[in-house]
């Protein structure tokens, strides 16, 4: 059994090359294909991105920030050899917002911000808040669940060398 640092050193590139694929997906309207809801669903990149490029002997990281901010710098980082190390996202289920970031090192859920709700006016209502903020929480994390879900069947299947990463080589020299 492999050390816990050692699995940690090994395998981290795969929350990074989840966030890549997951960039692509957005950008080629392929979070369609994932999402087997009811509801209507949009995903959209939001104001951040880090990309980390360790081809070399040195660390390089690229930061893009902003609403509507370029994403051309991010997609030359992606010619040169970098994943998406950090990607703030905004999910759209029934016209309710989520924003957040989602850490690639970790697969961790940072700066969370869930659609608004009614303050509760008694004591008597807080345990209904509480409930529908656990509901919102659990929400968000069914949906990024169902996108790694999807990522990993992809990503351990035999047309990951052959069709995935190809249509993400073709997307990214295109962009």
């Amino acid at each position: 059994m492999l050390d816990n640092s050692v699995a940690y050193s090994r395998f981290r590139f795969i929350g990074q090359e989840f966030l890549t694929w997951l960039w692509y997906m957005i950008a080629t309207n392929g979070t369609t294909d994932i999402l087997d809801e009811d509801s209507k669903i949009s995903v959209a990149i939001g104001d951040r991105m880090v990309l980390e490029n360790r081809t070399s002997n040195d660390i390089e990281f690229i930061t893009i920030k902003g609403n509507g901010a370029d994403l051309r710098e991010g997609v030359v980082a992606l010619t040169k050899g970098a994943l998406v190390a950090e990607l703030s996202l905004e999910i759209i289920v029934d016209d309710q917002p989520w924003k957040f970031t989602l850490k690639g090192e970790s697969l961790g859920m940072t700066n969370l911000k869930t659609p608004t709700t009614v303050r509760p006016e008694s004591a008597d209502d807080i345990e209904g808040a509480v409930l529908e903020k656990i509901h919102l929480f659990e929400t968000v994390f069914h949906i990024t669940e169902q996108f790694y879900y999807t990522f990993i069947k992809q990503r351990i299947s035999n047309d990951w060398n052959n069709k995935t990463k190809t249509k993400i080589k073709n997307w990214i020299k295109t962009s």
